[in-house]
């Protein structure tokens, strides 16, 4: 049964992503905001909603291992395997403000998260998360989130729609309510049965807090982002693997952390240093030719494969 569910969460994933990005689009022209800043925010905070659900139930139940490794593997798979299955479908352009503003904090987030834990250890307590971390990460993404909406009204589109009908807010608002319901609910499915499935298999917590339940969460981000960039909309497709990195690591932890205090494993300081270096490479392209192209796309989805190889053998 949890094999026919599981292509029943698929299903669903692949169709409500469709239909979201559809929506989005329509509401960012209908207001003539641009689709990168769409990208950031309500695209990347619609598809983060299961990593949101997932890691702060598994911090108020105990299950460190599955709320910390949940957010640090969904954002190595996001740079790695959804940026990597987008520029294979086409070359996607990289924003120049995005490289100046968004980018910088996603890798300062993915440090500060490092920094915390090891701050926590001083207690004598191990690496640990204190609430009072939890507030401090969501203090910074409120900070994100004013500066964006203010990038936003600083820089409205103006779109001459010539002949065509200017979009429909109702029908774009619609659109994107019904495709992120149905995205919401294709991850839970597919996280939940292919859980049942690898715990028939005695997969350890943490192993499937990185690999299982982060890559179920981040389908909902590969799904639209790919959706996207079949339809044009790379603006979408990067900053939605942006802008949820930036979700993850700051609204998802803190608030999980906000909740109960985590206990962080030097295995997830590994990981989190691990994707702080790959950042910083996909910087290269980002920066030197301004888009990422198919032959970048390519290595990253084979890292990302060799990375998912090292968590599984170590």
């Amino acid at each position: 049964m949890e094999y026919i569910l599981l292509i029943i969460g698929f299903v669903l994933l692949v169709k409500g992503a469709d239909v979201f990005v559809d929506g989005s689009s329509d509401i960012a022209r209908y207001f003539g905001i641009p689709t990168f800043i769409i990208g950031l925010t309500i695209v990347a905070f619609g598809t983060s909603a299961p990593e949101a659900a997932v890691s702060i139930t598994a911090a108020v139940t105990g299950q460190n291992g599955i709320a910390v490794g949940n957010v640090i593997g969904s954002n190595m798979f996001n740079l790695l395997m959804v940026l990597g299955a987008c520029a294979l479908v086409k070359p996607c352009p990289v924003q120049p403000s995005i490289l100046r503003n968004e980018y910088p904090l996603s890798i300062a987030s993915a440090v500060l998260f490092i920094l915390l834990a090891v701050i926590g250890a001083s207690s004598g307590q191990g690496f640990v998360l204190s609430q009072t971390d939890g507030l401090i990460l969501l203090a910074v993404f409120v900070l994100f989130l004013i500066t964006t909406i203010r990038k936003a009204k600083q820089n409205p589109v103006r779109e001459s729609f010539g002949n065509r009908k200017k979009p429909s807010l109702l029908k774009g608002v619609l659109l994107s309510v019904f495709g992120l319901i149905a995205i919401i609910v294709g991850g839970q499915v597919v996280v939940s049965n292919a859980s049942a499935i690898a715990e028939s298999f005695g997969v350890s917590q943490t192993l499937i807090g990185l690999t299982i339940v982060a890559v179920g969460t981040s389908l909902p981000e590969l799904v639209t982002s790919i959706a996207a960039a079949l339809k044009g909309e790379t603006d979408i497709a990067v900053g939605n693997v942006i802008g949820s990195n930036l979700f993850n690591l700051l609204f998802v932890l803190g608030s999980s952390v906000s909740i109960h205090p985590i206990q962080v494993e030097i295995i997830n300081l590994y990981d989190a240093g691990i994707l702080v270096a790959v950042s910083l490479l996909i910087m290269i392209p980002a920066a030197a030719k301004k888009e990422i192209r198919r032959g970048w796309g390519l290595l990253f989805i084979l890292l990302y494969a060799a990375y998912s190889y090292y968590i599984i053998i170590r």
